[in-house]
């Protein structure tokens, strides 16, 4: 059961990547703002934090079976160990550091789109190819 709910979310965390792209090449200012969206309040900091960790705990459940499984495995890791620290870190702060960060990366926002349908892209289809 753990397996196929790891799939799935790992299924979805792809298809996540490949809508934001799209989102951020098709309507630029609406991404951005999506992106700015996330620390702005304790709850969506919170949310933020439980959907990464289940992300990377997913990841690392599923990269045994899959291609690339060290890069799979590190990222994953990297996703846990990052969230555990802004898990302790208090929400003012991360809400500071991403209104400071997030609008000059926004500007490149195409990049971003490109670089997030690839991943979505490489996600899928390394989960595809396991089964």
């Amino acid at each position: 059961m753990l397996d196929v709910a790891t799939f799935f979310v790992v299924i979805v965390c792809g298809a996540y990547f490949v809508v934001l792209g799209l989102a951020s090449l098709v309507a630029p200012e609406r991404a951005k703002g999506f992106l700015l969206g996330f620390a702005t309040t304790a709850a969506k900091h919170y949310l933020e934090l439980a959907l990464r960790m289940i992300v990377g705990a997913s990841l690392v459940v599923q990269a045994p079976y899959l291609e690339f499984s060290r890069a799979v495995n590190v990222f994953g890791w990297l996703l846990i160990v990052t969230t555990a620290v802004l898990l302790v870190t208090p929400w003012k702060w991360h809400q500071r550091f991403a209104t400071r960060t997030v609008p000059a990366a926004t500007r490149f926002i195409a990049f971003i789109g490109i670089a997030s349908i690839l991943l979505g892209i490489l996600v899928i289809t390394i989960l595809l190819r396991r089964l």
